[in-house]
């Protein structure tokens, strides 16, 4: 990237990276010595976080001023769809039935980032929440890329029941372009989109701490 919007887009990442050491859950599951009903409660915690950010993504498109901002949530609302279906498989695969899955109750930690997720649907401007749910993706997208491999290498796991971390694990090069768009439009507009950095420092402290809730229930 070389335009004003993909330069401020690298410097997101690189600024909130967390560091490898953080993320107390995925390097586990990647050694195998996580329980599996660790995985199971990560798909049932998931399938609760999901239509939550569904509807906060959807609620930022209908939010945004730019147009390649609205079509940027809009897809991610489209995403949430597609996914929500894969979860079931997942938490099948983890121990947890469907009885399971009703009983199960959910953890306040794991629950943390969608619910500020909605909250910058409702206080934020669109634009900058692009920024920051970009930088976050990256590292969401890296954590599912490991689970992807480890769930089939260590815990034996088949395709049907990882499509979840398949779809994640996955680039979205039509999705980085629109984001891109989006930041360049909102800065053609005067915009200073400084605030995205605080979200996205908050996104990602938020979803660590959705992993680390689960390690220390489970580890």
């Amino acid at each position: 990237m070389t335009s004003a919007a993909g330069d401020l887009l690298e410097h997101a990442r690189t600024e909130l990276a967390p560091g490898e050491e953080h993320n107390r859950l995925v390097p586990a599951i990647d050694a195998g010595t996580a329980p599996l009903a660790a995985i199971g409660a990560f798909a049932v915690e998931e399938l609760a976080l999901v239509p939550s950010d569904r509807r906060s993504f959807l609620a930022l498109a209908a939010a945004a001023a730019e147009p390649a901002t609205a079509d940027f949530f809009a897809d991610l609302g489209k995403g949430e769809n597609i996914v929500l279906g894969t979860l079931p498989a997942l938490a099948e695969a983890g121990g947890f039935d469907a009885a399971a899955r009703r009983s199960y109750r959910r953890l306040a930690g794991c629950q943390a980032y969608p619910s500020y997720l909605a909250w910058l649907a409702l206080n934020a401007d669109p634009a900058a929440v692009v920024l920051a749910v970009t930088a976050n993706f990256a590292a969401w997208g890296g954590y599912c890329a490991t689970l992807a491999q480890a769930l089939r290498r260590e815990y034996g796991l088949p395709d049907g029941a990882c499509g979840f971390v398949d779809f994640f694990a996955t680039p979205a090069p039509d999705l980085e372009r629109l984001a891109e768009q989006a930041i360049q439009q909102a800065l053609d507009g005067g915009k200073a989109l400084d605030a995205g950095l605080e979200y996205g420092r908050m996104l990602q402290e938020y979803e660590l701490m959705f992993w680390n809730t689960l390690a220390d229930a489970h580890l």
